[in-house]
């Protein structure tokens, strides 16, 4: 990564870093939720080799516009129109109901850009691992079950997309909650 990209990266980082400044994960620590995001960029790059500029900027922001009050015209003004877009693939539409939102994003799954689908299977990757390690709070077994066996669907429409991260998301699939 050249000197303007890492420059572009931790203003990337600054940004999410303030617009999910009040935000806390849902599990029992509640952790600060800005560390979901920079896990994602620390799968793309140290698991997937993934070192695309566009790609981590979209990682570290794939949540802002969905969970804060950003919009998608902030993002293009700072960081531009491919890593707004990117962005807006990998956002949920908040007036739908829950499960329609989940039933989505298997349905647009292959639908998704190569960038958007590396974000989505690093954020899938990092969710199962959070649930593995420090489900939210509340979650029932059933729950969590769910939660994998749906991430899963999602990422079996992103097949053939990086092989490497696939076979991460399987690792951790395999450690789907068992009654």
């Amino acid at each position: 990564m050249n000197s303007p990209e890492l420059k572009q990266l931790i203003k990337t980082l600054a940004f999410a870093t303030q617009k999910h400044r009040h935000q806390r994960r849902k599990d029992i620590e509640a952790s600060p939720y800005i560390n979901h995001p920079i896990t994602l960029v620390d799968i793309l790059v140290n698991e997937g080799d993934v070192t695309d500029p566009e790609t981590l900027i979209a990682a570290l922001l794939h949540d802002t516009i969905e969970d804060t009050d950003t919009t998608v015209e902030e993002i293009e003004a700072e960081f531009g129109l491919t890593v707004a877009g990117l962005v807006m693939e990998v956002t949920d539409d908040g007036s739908l109901p829950k499960l329609e939102r989940k039933a989505l994003q298997i349905k647009h799954a292959p639908e998704l850009s190569y960038q958007a689908r590396l974000v989505k299977l690093a954020d899938k990757i990092a969710n199962l691992r959070d649930i593995d390690k420090s489900p939210p709070a509340g979650w029932s077994l059933d729950r969590m079950q769910g939660y994998f066996d749906w991430a899963k669907e999602v990422i079996d429409g992103l097949r053939g997309t990086h092989d490497i991260l696939e076979a991460i998301f399987d690792e951790v699939y395999d450690k789907r909650p068992r009654g």
